[in-house]
């Protein structure tokens, strides 16, 4: 036993069943009616991205239909994709955010 009370083997146990929590990625879905105002403005206020990286993303969103707008555990991004519903609604857009574990 080391000084600690804990021997090698207790340690490494101990050490393995910690994990790291699932991530998710939280994604912006693109529509015909949100403006791309708006959509750079929900990046830089929810996502906390700068003005280029937010342009950047939602170029993405716009071309592509669909861009990432960050990793995250499960309560951060269900909190993330009920926000930008919250200020979608409000504003009076039908932007839709989703989540996907990795």
């Amino acid at each position: 036993m080391s000084n600690t009370g804990f021997d090698i083997k207790e340690k490494q146990k101990a050490q393995e069943k910690i994990k790291e929590p699932p991530r998710f990625r939280v994604l912006l879905h693109n529509d015909d009616y949100t403006t791309m105002d708006f959509v750079v403005k929900i990046l830089e206020e929810v996502f906390h991205k700068s003005p280029s990286e937010a342009t950047a993303i939602m170029l993405h969103v716009h071309n592509k239909g669909v861009g990432e707008c960050g990793v995250y555990p499960a309560e951060i991004a269900e909190t993330k994709v009920d926000i930008v519903h919250a200020r979608a609604r409000s504003a009076g857009f039908p932007l839709l955010a989703t989540m996907e574990r990795i």
